[in-house]
């Protein structure tokens, strides 16, 4: 006896057509998307490496000179005053401007972005635990903070009172990423413009508020400190560490 098999016909309705070409719609905005994310991470990595080379390249570059008057100015191996930050190849630092053509303004010697931000490099910062070594700029702007650490407030580095330093946590192994992992006890070197390199003890760290600058206190009772200020790695809250000079 034959036997006769009858499949079920699928009936093509407009509502079922609608519901597969917003599929693939969705399908397309989806792998745009990632594509865009992709986009992002990519240029955000190559801007990080990008300003960790300028930080390092004004590190590298950067001499204290001995017997000036007021002592506070720094020297480039060149001789050179102002440092432009070339966009075309960021990790190539161009020097321009003999030193006799400069202002010579409290005898500092300035750096200057591609933008046209001027800043110098005021101190540097050690902390051997953690392998972080940078130049501090003198100010603390969006753009500055993407080339190394900045003062943010308070006495001068390794003067009596707080000298407070803020800098960017990219939760890997450039800037202060690894600052909310200091212990106290830990110690801190600051090295200013008159080559006077002091260790700092770290007493206290604590969390606070991004609106919350009671750190920023230069109450110290006569002593010299320093505060750095970072960020939390979900960014939401500020790492607040607190050192002592070591006497």
């Amino acid at each position: 006896m034959n036997q006769i098999l009858v499949s079920e016909k699928l009936y093509i309705t407009p509502e079922l057509k609608r519901k597969k070409r917003m599929y693939k719609i969705d399908f397309f905005i989806s792998i745009f998307l990632v594509c865009i994310l992709f986009s992002y991470y990519i240029y955000a990595e190559y801007d990080k490496n990008k300003n960790e080379a300028i930080s390092q390249e004004i590190l590298s570059n950067l001499t204290f000179e001995d017997n000036v008057a007021d002592d506070t100015t720094i020297k480039f191996s060149n001789n050179s005053i102002v440092v432009i930050l070339n966009t075309e190849d960021p990790c190539e630092v161009v020097y321009s401007k003999p030193v006799e053509e400069q202002n010579e303004e409290d005898n500092i010697e300035w750096l200057q972005t591609a933008s046209g931000t001027k800043y110098y490099a005021l101190a540097t910062i050690n902390i051997p635990s953690i392998n972080c070594t940078y130049p501090i700029l003198n100010e603390t702007s969006e753009e500055l903070l993407k080339i190394a650490p900045c003062k943010f407030w308070g006495a001068e580095p390794n003067e009596v009172g707080n000298f407070c330093i803020v800098g960017h946590n990219y939760r890997s192994d450039k800037f202060f990423s690894h600052v909310p992992e200091l212990g106290i006890g830990e110690k801190i070197e600051i090295t200013n413009l008159k080559r006077e390199t002091l260790t700092y003890s770290i007493y206290d760290k604590y969390i606070v508020e991004p609106d919350d600058v009671s750190c920023t206190t230069q109450r110290t009772n006569g002593a010299k400190e320093i505060t750095i200020i970072t960020c939390t790695n979900d960014s939401k809250q500020r790492v607040i560490v607190k050192a002592r000079e070591v006497q």
